[in-house]
């Protein structure tokens, strides 16, 4: 399959096979930048499969990331495609589930709950992959299509309610009907139907519809973690630690987030056994090379060293030697937590990783926290590879 030309916007791309059937569903903030990276020659095995099998790329430019993420979701509701089933159970992925009632309020459910929601009891809307991204979308979904989260009627007003994200069904400030016509328009929303929506609102409500227009969803670019390969959503990420144990043993730690999220079953231990006892650098340098050995373990979309310049300059070379083309940086603990990029990183792959701070310093503190559990962890120790 040849690469297709794309904008660098938001949107959503779909993989097809030679029979048009949908293999794959996915989304990006910078569509050319994410479709590119599935041509990367170090994908894992999965991914690998999947482009094996296809034969076209299909997308659709959004107005919005916010759009990108229900838009998604949707279509992969719509197709459950054989390639989005791989990558995630269904019983993990996420919803947003409205119950049928007088008050409804969106809450949020995994697959495997949606069995206390009986068919015709609840709208569902799903599935999306991560939990931080569907909490985010509620919050600014929230500013325009407030509701209450609070007991109706009691007599006096919630919190959300004096900061304008409740329209006061506890405060008996909204009508039964009017706040039914609210929770509508959130279903439009969440369904996918914007334009109809806006052009809707713009006879009902002006005010909201131009607030629906220029809706704020930077928030989604931060909590998308979005600076993995070719500054995409962030499927696999591994940090890399080194620690002494007694002055004796040297152990280097990898710990793997998954969408965002701790992955412990996927963390390894390394018992060092070349480096000199206390080069730290040498041990990191051992530790990377073995884990390259390891082509059955999926690729990370980026790799995160706890340590400075002389750190990143080290697994940078052992990266180089082993023609591994995933980007990295490290996390500088003696220069208050600064990020440490190797020669030559673009600037936009550079302010995406600021952006994305957080869960970097997450991965950091989590393979410092699994290299100092290693004695307890020795089943996992990888002793002769």
């Amino acid at each position: 399959m040849r690469k297709t030309k794309l904008p660098d916007k938001p949107g959503v791309y779909v993989f097809l096979d030679k029979k048009g059937g949908i293999l794959y569903v996915g989304r990006a903030t910078f569509l050319k930048r994410r479709v590119a990276s599935y041509f990367r020659k170090n994908l894992d095995p999965r991914l690998k499969e999947m482009m094996s099998l296809a034969v076209k790329i299909r997308h659709y430019v959004t107005e919005t990331v916010l759009d990108s993420f229900i838009l998604e979701a949707n279509l992969i509701k719509k197709h459950w495609p054989k390639y989005n089933i791989r990558e995630k159970d269904d019983r993990s992925f996420v919803y947003i589930v409205i119950a049928k009632a007088d008050y409804p309020k969106p809450i949020i459910a995994r697959g495997k709950e949606l069995k206390n929601f009986p068919g015709g009891s609840a709208r569902i809307f799903g599935p999306y992959k991560n939990l931080r991204i569907v909490r985010e979308i509620l919050k600014i979904a929230r500013r325009v299509f407030p509701y209450g989260t609070c007991k109706p009627n009691q007599g006096k007003p919630c919190f959300h309610y004096q900061i304008g994200l409740c329209p006061g069904i506890c405060a008996g400030a909204v009508s039964k009907e009017d706040y039914q016509k609210n929770i509508n328009n959130l279903v439009l929303f969440l369904s996918g139907e914007k334009k109809r929506l806006i052009k809707k609102l713009t006879k009902e409500n002006p005010q909201k519809a131009e607030s629906l227009k220029h809706i704020n969803d930077v928030s989604l670019l931060i909590k998308e973690e979005d600076i993995g390969a070719g500054g995409e959503k962030l499927n696999r990420l591994e940090a890399y630690d080194v620690s002494h144990f007694a002055g004796k043993e040297t152990f280097g730690a990898m710990a793997v987030f998954s969408n965002g999220t701790e992955n412990k079953n996927e963390h390894r231990l390394f018992k060092i056994k070349n480096a000199p006892p206390g080069d730290d650098l040498a041990a990191l340098r051992e530790m990377t090379e073995r884990r390259f050995r390891h082509p059955e373990w999926p690729f990370p979309d980026l790799i995160v060293i706890d340590g400075g310049r002389p750190q990143v300059l080290a697994v940078s070379r052992v990266l180089r030697d082993n023609n591994v083309k995933t980007p990295m940086l490290g996390v500088s603990k003696l220069q208050n937590d600064k990020l440490v990029f190797p020669l030559g990183t673009k600037k936009s792959f550079q302010e995406l990783a600021e952006a994305s701070k957080n869960i970097l310093l997450r991965a950091r503190d989590e393979a410092h926290r699994f290299a100092n559990f290693a004695r307890k962890r020795r089943k996992r120790i990888d002793m002769g590879m």
